[in-house]
């Protein structure tokens, strides 16, 4: 991860009641911190009014090698921006003043909680709880396992996302020809403890020569790479540095030691991670690159969304439950929402407003992923680049259930037999040549070897992964139930993401079908469902913010 390589720990290893109660001004914010704003994921758009979010009473995690430092326990934090931290860790225990201080870790935190007008960060009232590990040199990935559930234990077992902008080599794998088959231990954890603590990880995507892969072979949560300012000011291009690109040439035998073994792609997720100006524990400016700090602009939105969802569920909105808190919606509507390529003002690309280009400048339209049904993510870009404002728009869309018509735009989560399918029948007629974009994700099942049955993770216990059962997701007629009739489709079957992005061919009614074909583990599957279309006059209102 070059966010990593461009910031030495403290141990020469390459570590790649809140204040704030009123809304920022997002002009001014623009001109300090540009990739949370307009020219980046427009998270500064969602602070203002109307939507006033800014994390407030979320709790949000941080694993790394080090940790940030805290006014008031560490004294080399005097000058360190204020950050709402309610406790700091070491491992699983207690964080001891001024050991495992960490400027990488200080920045990361920065980027998803900093209140100071110079930086200010992307969920600047959310509670951050965060653990180091220590040095690489005495710990592992028992170590990193035991402190990402201490994390997701904090706030009454109630934190919603943990960002990761760290990981572990290969090399130091304690498996017999490891591969990056999302089989090692901390990988399982994180899977595991996406399920049993309902928290979404948000891994910093492997990248540089040499980098250190585990655990961004991951299935349960987000991977990501990070993107550039590309002739012009905005975040458009995914960075050369990124490690995110198919095996081919000279480099092709470590590049296949780096990414994901087989046909599963890696990257989920793009965000703005080049050349961002972060406060460093000593009060300067700092410029740094890497996904070390693109994940964080996705895991502070995360709290922004579940503002607005608790906001929701306390206002009892229709159309609203505590299933906005699951870990598997958040990530289909991140997913969902992300940019690909603009509009052209008649909203039959949704509205979006940038084009994303790859490494060698082509965009999604040129990927594997736009023309085969069997890979729903691009290897460099996954669906694209996360965007705060667009995620906000698709959360808002509210949850529908496959026993009504449902919104243009809206998600849900349930749960679906085998050998079974759910429609959603979009209420309204879609506009003829305007897209559809559709995204299913649900869990691996990894389940704890847990010896002294205390049902928690303890030092030498170990992960079994019983597999993942598959999923497919259709776009239909909606007067068809022959999947041949489909306009398009989504049907990997060895990732736990289903995404479709499609033009419908006539101004017609369409459904979605989502189908559980194949069982590997358990009878009955958990999933969660986004969706996004331009329809003609739609009849069913999307929720306004507040």
């Amino acid at each position: 991860m070059q966010g990593f390589g461009q910031q030495r720990s403290l141990f020469g290893l390459f570590t790649c009641s809140c204040a704030v109660l009123g809304s920022f001004n997002g002009a001014i914010a623009e001109s300090l911190h540009p990739s949370i704003g307009e020219l980046g994921i427009q998270a500064t758009t969602l602070h203002a009014e109307p939507y006033d979010l800014l994390g407030r009473k979320i709790a949000i995690g941080q694993v790394e090698i080090g940790r940030p430092g805290k006014f008031g326990l560490d004294k080399r934090a005097a000058w360190q921006p204020q950050l709402n931290l309610p406790q700091l860790f070491f491992v699983d225990g207690k964080a001891i003043p001024d050991e495992n201080v960490d400027d990488h870790a200080g920045m990361v935190a920065g980027v998803m909680i900093s209140r100071d007008k110079r930086q200010l960060g992307v969920a600047p009232a959310a509670k951050l709880f965060a653990s180091a590990i220590g040095s690489l040199d005495e710990s592992g990935q028992p170590q990193e396992c035991l402190a990402t559930q201490h994390v997701a234990l904090q706030n009454s077992q109630d934190v919603r996302a943990i960002n990761f902008s760290f990981g572990e080599s290969l090399a130091r794998d304690d498996r017999s020809n490891p591969i990056l088959d999302g089989n090692s231990l901390f990988t399982q954890c994180l899977d595991w403890s996406a399920r049993v603590y309902d928290v979404l990880h948000v891994v910093a995507g492997n990248q540089g020569s040499g980098g250190i892969p585990i655990p961004t072979d991951q299935y349960n949560g987000i991977t990501t790479a990070y993107t550039t300012r590309f002739k012009g000011d905005e975040f458009n291009k995914v960075d050369f540095a990124n490690l995110s690109s198919l095996p081919e040439g000279i480099g092709s035998s470590l590049i296949r030691e780096e990414i994901n073994y087989g046909d599963r792609r890696a990257i989920s997720l793009t965000a703005p991670g080049s050349r961002l100006e972060l406060i460093t524990t000593f009060n300067k400016i700092k410029k740094v690159s890497g996904t070390s700090f693109a994940a964080p602009h996705i895991t502070g939105t995360v709290a922004l969304l579940q503002e607005y969802g608790d906001r929701q569920i306390t206002n009892k909105v229709e159309n609203w439950s505590l299933d906005s808190r699951r870990h598997e919606v958040i990530k289909a509507v991140l997913l969902n929402s992300a940019e690909k390529v603009e509009d052209q003002g008649d909203g039959k690309l949704l509205g979006m407003e940038r084009t994303i280009l790859k490494e060698n400048n082509l965009t999604w339209f040129d990927s594997d992923a736009a023309t085969n049904s069997e890979i729903p993510l691009d290897i460099q870009m996954g669906t694209g680049q996360l965007n705060a404002r667009r995620s906000h728009e698709q959360f808002a869309g509210g949850q529908w259930s496959p026993t009504t018509t449902v919104a243009n735009i809206g998600w849900n989560y349930d749960e679906l037999p085998h050998q079974n399918y759910h429609d959603y029948l979009i209420d309204a007629p879609l506009i003829a040549d305007s897209y559809v974009s559709a995204t299913t994700t649900w869990d691996r099942r990894v389940e704890l070897n847990d010896l002294n049955q205390n049902e928690r993770y303890d030092e030498g216990e170990t992960f079994q992964d019983l597999g993942l059962n598959n999923l497919d997701l259709y776009l239909l007629p909606a007067t068809s139930d022959n999947l041949k009739d489909a306009i398009c489709h989504s049907n990997s079957s060895v990732d736990s993401v289903e995404h479709l992005f499609c033009p419908v061919p006539n101004t017609a009614q369409y459904k979605l079908r989502v189908v559980f074909p194949d069982k590997v583990n358990e009878d009955t599957q958990n999933y969660a469902i986004a969706w996004w279309s331009a329809a003609q006059n739609p009849s069913l209102a999307i929720e306004t913010p507040n």
